[in-house]
């Protein structure tokens, strides 16, 4: 059979795959295993449990629903619009001619970002899931890896379909989280995967979402923020069950490793994540905003983001307690979070104990 070109017509431009295909160089070791015995019960266990929860993003969600973006904004408002609409009443604010159009477009705005970003995280955390079954040396972790790969992938699509046929065109990848994802991608040491993703970003991925579905009635955006959870927090599950016993034999120097990327990718970081392309739609400079921003949070007495931080830190310092890197080295990384106040949650719920609490997709099939 003779083998033609193909039509160059059908394809697309470079410029056009260059706007769209991030190329990444992962330099981790694949491992395969013929050592197939089932020797890890609570990941045995886990697994399946992924089986049995799995959703149809078609079939387990309405998506009938007519969702009106105004509406949704204006009767679940967010910390970050109470704190723009106490800038724009300060004297001289960029913003102090706002009414209620502009807010509206705002509030919409900033929840297109927000989706936008975890829709983001959402594909950076398939590829990363993809990744540890490549990596992971335990026939019992690369069974539940793979699972977790659908549950990302699902997640991807449903987010996307949202902000598509809900609320409208999408925001690009942050640079904080961008940078995040690629160096998991790209790292050499598969435990480094999990750590920054099972362990990190899913528990900022579950605040984040339990921080929307406390603000939200819209029915459609609601079971599909619960169904998510409801897998993150098996992933979550996931690292802390595999690490726990994989930092058990891990030297002095090589934890302290893992503690100096915690503290990179936790406290050292909460500062560095603004929306700069959110004001330039609104065509508002940040810059310029910016300290009316901060002069509206000292008067009002509040952070946008304090209740979200709460979640996050809730579950992320009893997550690494689990895992033995609090008081590894002296309890470098205690000492580090508790100067940061953050010490207050160590012993609240660890992931690994309560994930089955998050699932709305039993609960939902057992009252049906």
């Amino acid at each position: 059979m003779a083998i033609t070109e193909p039509d160059t017509q059908e394809l697309p431009s470079r410029s056009v795959m260059d706007e769209s295909i991030r190329l990444i160089t992962d330099n981790a070791t694949r491992i395969m295993t013929w050592e197939y015995d089932r020797e890890r019960d609570q990941l045995v266990t886990l697994y399946n449990k992924a089986m049995s929860s799995q959703w149809n993003s078609v079939t387990d969600l309405d998506w009938a629903i007519d969702v009106d973006p105004e509406r949704l904004v204006n009767e679940q408002p967010s910390p970050v619009m109470q704190l723009v609409r106490a800038a724009s009443e300060i004297p001289n604010s960029p913003i102090a001619s706002w009414g209620e159009k502009e807010h509206t477009e705002a509030g919409i705005e900033f929840l297109k970002a927000s989706m936008s970003q975890f829709m983001h995280g959402e594909q950076g955390a398939m590829m990363t899931a993809a990744k540890i079954v490549e990596t992971v040396p335990w026939i019992d972790a690369k069974y539940y890896a793979s699972t977790q790969t659908m549950d990302e992938a699902r997640h991807t699509e449903v987010f996307a379909k949202y902000l598509h046929e809900k609320l409208g065109d999408a925001y690009p990848m942050s640079p904080n989280l961008d940078a995040q994802i690629m160096a998991l991608l790209e790292d050499s040491r598969w435990d480094i995967a999990y750590l920054g993703m099972q362990i990190v970003i899913e528990s900022l991925a579950l605040a984040a979402f339990g921080d929307m579905l406390r603000r939200t009635n819209e029915p459609l955006l609601r079971k599909l923020l619960r169904y998510v959870m409801a897998d993150e927090a098996r992933h979550v599950a996931f690292g802390i069950l595999s690490l726990s016993e994989y930092y058990e034999n891990l030297s002095s120097a090589e934890l302290k490793e893992r503690q100096e990327f915690m503290l990179e990718n936790t406290i050292r970081q909460r500062g560095r994540s603004t929306t700069p392309e959110v004001w330039d739609h609104l065509n508002v400079s940040l810059e310029e905003v910016l300290p009316f921003l901060h002069q509206a949070s000292a008067e009002i007495g509040m952070h946008p983001t304090a209740q979200f931080q709460r979640g996050f830190f809730a579950k992320l310092v009893p997550n690494t307690r689990r895992l033995g890197l609090l008081d590894a080295n002296d309890g470098y990384l205690r000492k580090a979070w508790g100067e940061a106040g953050l010490m207050e949650y160590e012993f609240a719920d660890d992931t690994a104990t309560d994930y089955n609490s998050y699932d709305a997709v039993a609960a939902d099939r057992a009252a049906r």
